[in-house]
């Protein structure tokens, strides 16, 4: 199943978020957020709220509304080499502010006080139930599917700070979308950025240093996690630079395409 978050009127800002489901060209809207349903992913049954609407017609948020957002730095070898980084002998967690989120199609607004803000291709997942010390093996039972994320980083802010709060948190430096796939497998995918067409990154989820069910034991041996927290599983090599008018976009077969347009801010 394909979950969306969405607004009924493209055109009009005053509509209420709704949560919806896509069936072909059509989006049902549900009665309430997926993941807050009693019954675990695999039982999950979507609740209809009213008649839908045409896809094209409606205008799409982030598809999830998550208490905290965290995030795995350096996951991919090459990754850290182009930084010049070390290679981490355990996952690098750090946190992303809600506030950063946007969906697709919004705006990428560039801060006036950076000189280099990269785009970072990921795939992100949504945790589907409260839960406390997992193993590996536990992730297809917590994990309430996948979605596309781009973790917009100030570079030289980042390299400036000692820890990585400001050069992540901007507001707009969360794209997250289209939607969530709830039967999407993450092995061995193929994961793209481009920017005006170009492609700048390319990897596949085989490479990642930590795999999904490594990064859910690791966070929930020190946090607790709850349903609809977004969770962003490392970037591959070929970060690069954004500049007004520029747009970028997030690919992975299955999980459609995450574009957004960028813009100078103040």
């Amino acid at each position: 199943m394909r979950i969306v978050r969405f607004l009924p009127d493209k055109e009009s800002n005053q509509s209420k978020p709704t949560w919806g489901l896509i069936l072909e060209k059509l989006v049902y809207p549900l009665v309430r957020a997926p993941y807050e349903s009693p019954r675990q992913r695999l039982e999950f049954v979507p609740e209809i709220a009213g008649e839908p609407s045409f896809l094209e017609d409606v205008h799409l948020l982030p598809p999830v509304a998550p208490r905290k957002i965290l995030c795995v730095g350096r996951n991919y070898a090459e990754h850290a080499t182009e930084l010049g980084s070390e290679i981490p002998t355990e996952p690098v967690v750090f946190l992303k502010s809600p506030s950063t989120l946007i969906g697709p199609e919004e705006a990428v607004v560039l801060p006036s006080i950076s000189k280099r803000v990269d785009h970072e291709a990921e795939l992100a997942l949504v945790i589907g139930k409260r839960c406390r010390y997992l193993n590996p093996q536990d992730a297809d039972n917590i994990v309430f599917g996948y979605t596309l994320a781009n973790d917009v980083t100030a570079r030289d802010l980042q390299e400036q700070d000692v820890q990585w709060t400001r050069g992540k948190n901007f507001d707009t430096f969360g794209p997250v979308g289209p939607w969530i796939d709830t039967e999407f497998s993450p092995t061995d995918r193929e994961i793209r950025c481009y920017v005006n067409d170009e492609l700048r990154q390319r990897g596949h989820t085989s490479s990642m240093l930590y795999s999904v069910g490594h990064i859910l034991a690791y966070i929930s041996q020190f946090m607790t996690l709850e349903p609809g927290d977004l969770i962003l599983t490392g970037t591959p090599s070929g970060v690069g630079p954004l500049k007004p008018g520029d747009v970028v976009r997030v690919e992975m077969d299955g999980l459609g395409s995450l574009s957004n347009p960028v813009i100078a801010g103040v």
